[in-house]
């Protein structure tokens, strides 16, 4: 599409952050997925971790041949989804978009998702956007991801708004997340999951945070998903043990500190990680999550904590 007709159109322009590793068996699909978008100018911008597999090639060639796919520097390494969108969100200059949203590599978009998400946006006057989602398997087996139960007080402190592919934010929204990025570089680099970050940066500076209970991506799930859904015995067991470590409990706690809250009364209760504290904080489990069954997996979570001696300071550092 010509610089002439971006000008001219009156369609909303979306900068689309995909975050690239190991991708090539994918990337085709998602990629023509996201460019047959209908009502908005898309451009998206690429950051491929280092990979093996020939994804930075095959990236820079789309890019040769289509202008609205802009490649990043290669030749970094991050070693997750999480350091390689932050540096997504850090570099890309948000200041001729609308909106900006975030992509996986490996899922497959309804061509209407980012025009739904839009409307939803304008019509609620919200400033981020995350959705259900329609899980898909290798073999056709499907699942439905409902995670538009109603926002409670405290969720955005302890879980994510929903997956981060179905993230959309306001040009200012993006720009305020990117201001902090720069400011704390460092800091953010302890980040753990970025979907968790940015709807907690969202929820703490009081923007607006719909959740659409309708499903406009079909979100692949394979053996490289770096985290995927929590579905069957071993996705429940990696989660049993990130909580029960005190793993998700410190970064609930680095997040805090990172937007400023540790002073908050109710932080202040539980943020040291000590046992009275863990036990406190179970009281408060229907404000920490949104899903019905997880605020009790919280509450037995946090006792659990508390009786075997709250959270070591190496979980904390």
């Amino acid at each position: 599409m010509s610089a002439l007709l971006n000008e001219q159109s009156t369609n909303p322009r979306v900068a689309v952050l995909l975050a690239v590793f190991d991708g090539a068996n994918w990337l085709k699909e998602q990629l023509d997925s996201i460019l047959g978008q209908v009502k908005v100018d898309i451009t998206i911008f690429v950051s491929v971790d280092q990979s093996s597999d020939g994804s930075e090639q095959l990236i820079d060639c789309w890019a040769s041949l289509d202008p609205r796919i802009k490649a990043l520097q290669h030749g970094f390494h991050f070693g997750g989804a999480a350091p390689n969108f932050l540096r997504l969100m850090h570099e890309v200059d948000f200041s001729t978009f609308d909106f900006v949203s975030l992509a996986d590599q490996d899922d497959i978009w309804n061509n209407n998702k980012l025009n739904a998400a839009i409307e939803l946006l304008r019509s609620k006057d919200a400033s981020a956007y995350s959705s259900n989602a329609l899980a898909f398997w290798g073999n056709g087996r499907t699942a439905f991801i409902n995670k538009s139960q109603a926002q409670v007080k405290w969720d955005y402190l302890f879980e994510a708004a929903g997956p981060g592919c179905t993230y959309v934010l306001t040009q200012q929204l993006a720009t305020s997340i990117q201001q902090l990025l720069v400011q704390k570089p460092q800091a953010l680099k302890k980040v753990g999951f970025h979907d968790w970050f940015f709807y907690a940066y969202a929820r703490a500076h009081e923007f607006k945070w719909v959740i659409d209970d309708q499903s406009w991506i079909s979100y692949r799930q394979h053996a490289s998903n770096q985290v995927g859904i929590n579905s069957g015995l071993q996705a429940f067991m990696h989660r049993v043990d990130k909580v029960s470590s005190g793993w998700a409990l410190a970064q609930s706690i680095f997040v805090a500190d990172l937007l400023d809250k540790k002073s908050e009364p109710f932080v202040k209760m539980w943020s040291s990680g000590n046992p009275l504290g863990l036990a406190r904080l179970a009281c408060y489990s229907w404000q920490c999550r949104r899903r019905f069954r997880d605020k009790f997996f919280f509450f037995f979570a946090c006792i659990y904590m508390a009786l075997k001696g709250g959270i070591s300071s190496s979980n904390k550092d």
